[in-house]
Parts: structure tokens; C-alpha cells; sequence
């Protein structure tokens, strides 16, 4: 798997959302922008996006996976 792959399949999943992924072979990090995750707890918007990988992590495709998911405003107020 690489990193426009995983982005696929956040995308396709999260629909609306950008993704911004880093990574190689089977560790991956991603930033995940989107108002899906309005009113969701920090853990809430990580279920979410890690549920898009799931399949990919039982399977040991992905080993490790770093998330980092913002709302639009959230994603602008830190890079401001």
C-alpha cells in the first residue's frame, strides 16, 4: 500500500474531506480535514478515520497508523 492509495480510500469513505498523507511499506501518518468531524471528540474523529483502514490493518498491510483529524476551522486556526 502507499500514500495515494490510503488517501483513496479516506476519500472515498470520508467524502468531502482532504487527506494528507505520509509514510511508507506499512507505517503511515495521516491528517484528515473535513467537517465530518464537527462535534466528534478527539477520539470519535480517530474511530472514524480509522475505520476507512480498517480492513488494510487487520490484514497487516498497515502496521501502524498515525492520525491527526481537524474540522476546516480547526485545520485553519493552525495553520494561521
Amino acid at each position: 500500500m502507499d500514500v495515494a492509495q490510503v488517501k483513496q480510500e479516506i476519500e472515498m469513505q470520508l467524502v468531502g474531506t482532504q487527506v494528507f498523507p505520509s509514510g511508507e511499506g506499512c507505517n503511515f501518518a495521516v491528517t484528515v480535514v473535513g467537517d465530518v468531524f464537527a462535534d466528534l471528540t478527539p477520539v470519535k474523529k480517530q474511530q472514524l478515520v480509522y475505520g476507512c483502514l480498517s480492513q488494510h490493518i487487520a490484514d497487516g498491510t498497515i502496521h501502524a497508523l498515525t492520525i491527526k483529524a481537524y474540522t476546516p476551522q480547526q485545520w485553519e486556526k493552525i495553520n494561521a
